[in-house]
């Protein structure tokens, strides 16, 4: 099947990935979309055996070491070695929830100004009933088209965008520069604000549904946020415009209004908790040039981002 004659690659960057890998691969080759290729950017090859994807058609592996792997680089390197008109970023444990979720991705682009379309991503079955509801909350059942007009409105949630499951325009991808080769986190997100503010169109696609979701501990939680407040800092010209902490405070208010509903209000203390993490976090992270590298390494989630990076008192 072809929609506007559009072909198809997918990139998943892998890191020692465990069996979901094998089941995403199999679902992707089963769509009712043709793939041509799929493209596994695999960091440390010990980690990963070619011979168990053999019965997999039209895949090719790439080893990259482990310093190598960036967040932004590793994927533009992806889209590099694609020759198709829309690339499909996915992640090694977001499972296609069904045959139709890359048909559903690319009719987005029946409309040439859409630079990107996203997926919805479904609890896992073992999630946690909060973690369930942030799904639903960042996830929600209908459709959204946004554009510049809603910077105001919706504030940072006009740059949402998640690569666990997203489609790219190739053509609009290279004209917007593609990923910043060198970040932390938050390569999606960073994108797709330079395409609104560039005047193109993000989609979100409620029907293409992958299953993902973590069960993140409170101080996993913290180092995700640092990270997140780092990537902030980093592009504070990207995000000036916007006020990042008011969705958070915003998604802390119904999550507590949904358990008390629900009658989990036990939960309450739990989720306060873990928000509190998140916040401290994303605090440190935002000021992180000030911190001494030591303590910045105990609060990353990515040291090895570290490594080389020369910090700035300007940042």
């Amino acid at each position: 099947m072809r929609i506007n004659n559009l072909t198809v690659d997918v990139v998943i960057p892998t890191y020692k990935p465990d069996a979901r890998l094998h089941i995403i691969l199999q679902r992707l080759m089963k769509q009712t979309y043709d793939i041509e290729k799929i493209i596994i950017i695999n960091t440390d090859k010990r980690f990963i055996d070619e011979e168990e994807y053999r019965d997999i058609d039209r895949i090719e592996f790439h080893h990259i070491n482990k310093e190598d792997f960036d967040h932004g680089g590793t994927r533009n390197m992806g889209v590099r070695l694609s020759n198709s008109d829309l690339v499909l970023m996915m992640t090694q444990d977001a499972v296609p929830a069904g045959r139709h979720m890359v048909e559903e991705l690319v009719k987005a682009f029946k409309d040439d100004s859409v630079s990107v379309s996203y997926g919805r991503q479904l609890p896992t079955s073992d999630c946690s009933v909060a973690e369930a509801y942030t799904r639903r909350f960042n996830y929600p059942d209908y459709d959204i088209t946004k554009t510049s007009n809603d910077i105001l409105r919706m504030g940072i949630k006009a740059f949402f965008c998640s690569d666990v499951c997203a489609m790219y325009s190739r053509k609009l991808f290279e004209e917007n520069g593609g990923f910043p080769n060198r970040t932390i986190m938050n390569e999606d997100s960073i994108f797709a604000a330079n395409a609104i503010q560039n005047g193109k169109k993000i989609c979100y696609v409620a029907k293409a549904e992958v299953i993902h979701s973590h069960n993140y501990k409170y101080i996993q939680q913290f180092h995700r946020n640092f990270d997140l407040g780092v990537s902030h800092r980093q592009f504070k010209e990207i995000y000036a415009s916007v006020k990042s902490e008011d969705e958070g405070i915003r998604l802390v208010k119904e999550t507590a209004m949904y358990l008390i509903n629900s009658n989990k209000f036990y939960l309450i203390p739990d989720m306060v908790i873990k928000s509190g993490f998140k916040f401290i976090g994303y605090r440190l992270g935002k000021i992180y040039y000030l911190l001494p590298r030591k303590l910045i390494l105990k609060c990353t989630m990515s040291p090895s981002y570290w490594n080389d990076y020369k910090m700035n008192d300007k940042e």
